[in-house]
């Protein structure tokens, strides 16, 4: 007979139903899981089916826009609004649904843009905690902004811009919009409003970890009772505690393509540049160009994912040499980009700086190149040269408004080039690489702050049960 498993606890995980958000919140979640709670999902009808997991459950919330998600909506705003109408109904649902079961909900762990989850978890009398899915840093900069110490726009003349525990900031360093508040007014809101209930929280988690951004962390320590969890990264390519965790679930990733494998283990070591600019991010065509003839005239052998939608703007030149001709260079639509990360002829990551994609990139020990669109990509930029020192940032050409591929080439030789600065970069890498691993390995200052949380959820579903056993006596 099967005995039924007996959890320590039970939380909900709530992300952002975007990629880069579902990815480290569901790692947060099988990381739960693997030390002993109950961990379920909560994601929107549409982003269901993509999400799986043998150590997770997933149940579904509305949005409002249950059979197309955000593209529906067509406006951030309302796609907002509507989430959390609709989402706070259906998480209250969600929690009435387990209260009689064995395992009630004791927590709800949501993403820090949907600050209304912790109102719904206050309204049930359960725990509730946000999950920063930014860097220390970029945090830090708009919990500023939030007070009201730090005033938009950000004009030249007002830079450098100083905040403890973080570097002093350029305009360029900076998340775009500050300077132009008025250019995405809903996403800066959807920032701000992070902060708005912090006060009521019962934790603060942020996916970063204290060597990595240690005065930021710092800094931030000293407002809130943060617990600095991350890496969240698949644990096959960290500490490896969790069976067969290489991908951050199953449905989100594609089977891996044998042809990109096959492909790089004909190139020696270190000798691959990978390019991608993540799932979110769109060039114009002239960047596309000049990316495109710029990893061409560096020479290294390059693998570029170019998602389908954008593929149709890359001149036809180029793209005859790397389909036809794939001794020198690939364009992909899709492969998995940790499988890549890790192979030993990837040697170096040009990457937009998405914090997902910059924490791959130091968990992997690969050296990179910054090529920043907007929002915090250009402060992750900003600390990938000048604070972890494992690679360069791309400048803007100021005449055309763009990195230009004589640029590229520049900072491609001076990142896989075995000069004194490419011995830097590459010696940085792997210190980040065991520093991130040993974060998360058991006994790191990663692992002991989830562990502290377990201990507490545990603690607290003790106290339940025996609140619920004391209110089903009978007395005589």
């Amino acid at each position: 007979m099967e005995v039924e498993k007996t959890y320590g606890g039970h939380v909900v995980v709530l992300p952002y139903p975007s990629q880069g958000h579902i990815n480290p919140l569901l790692q947060f979640a099988k990381r739960l899981a693997s030390k002993g709670l109950k961990a379920t999902i909560a994601t929107t009808h549409y982003t269901l089916s993509s999400i799986s997991s043998p150590l997770i459950t997933v149940e579904p919330i509305s949005d409002g826009f249950d059979d197309g998600g955000f593209a529906q909506a067509q406006s951030e705003e309302l796609f907002l609004d509507s989430f959390k109408s609709n989402g706070s109904r259906t998480l209250t649902q969600l929690i009435n649904n387990h209260k009689t079961t064995k395992d009630p909900i004791t927590c709800v762990v949501y993403d820090s843009f949907l600050p209304w989850a912790l109102d719904v978890a206050k309204e049930n009398e359960i725990l509730g905690g946000p999950f920063f899915t930014n860097s220390a840093a970029v945090t830090a900069i708009f919990s500023r902004i939030h007070d009201g110490i730090l005033r938009l726009p950000v004009r030249l003349e007002d830079c450098p811009v100083v905040i403890p525990g973080v570097p002093p900031l350029n305009l360029e360093d900076l998340p775009s919009f500050l300077n132009a508040p008025e250019s995405y007014p809903a996403y800066l809101k959807m920032k701000l409003n992070q902060f708005s209930n912090l006060d009521k929280a019962d934790w603060i988690f942020s996916n970063t970890f204290r060597s990595l951004e240690y005065e930021a962390v710092k800094g931030i320590s000293e407002r809130w009772s943060a617990k600095f969890i991350g890496p969240m990264v698949p644990s096959a390519y960290l500490d490896g505690r969790i069976g067969g965790d290489k991908g951050y679930g199953a449905s989100l990733w594609k089977p891996l393509d044998d042809a990109c494998t096959k492909w790089l283990e004909t190139k020696p070591p270190n000798s691959v540049v990978y390019v991608s600019f993540g799932s979110m991010v769109s060039l114009t065509q002239q960047e596309m160009e000049e990316i495109a003839w710029g990893l061409q005239d560096s020479g290294f052998y390059f693998l570029w994912v170019v998602k389908d939608s954008e593929r149709h703007k890359l001149p036809k030149g180029f793209l005859d040499l790397s389909t036809q001709n794939q001794e020198n260079g690939m364009v992909v639509s899709w492969c998995n980009q940790l499988e890549m990360l890790a192979h030993d002829s990837v040697g170096c990551f040009v990457t937009h700086c998405g914090w997902n994609s910059t924490l791959e990139g130091l968990s992997l020990g690969v050296p990179m190149v910054g090529v920043p669109k907007w929002a915090d990509q250009l402060t992750d930029a900003k600390y990938i040269m000048d604070v972890w020192c494992v690679g360069v940032r791309a400048k803007v050409d100021s005449g055309f408004g763009m990195v230009k591929r004589e640029e590229l080439v520049l900072c491609l030789n001076e990142v896989m080039n075995e000069g004194q600065r490419g011995l830097e970069f590459k010696k940085n890498a792997r210190k980040w690489k065991e520093l991130a691993r040993e974060a998360i390995s058991e006994g790191g200052s990663s692992d002991k702050a989830i562990d502290e949380f377990v201990m507490s959820i545990k603690d607290t579903s003790k106290r339940q049960d025996t609140c619920v056993l004391v209110d089903s006596c009978t007395y005589t």
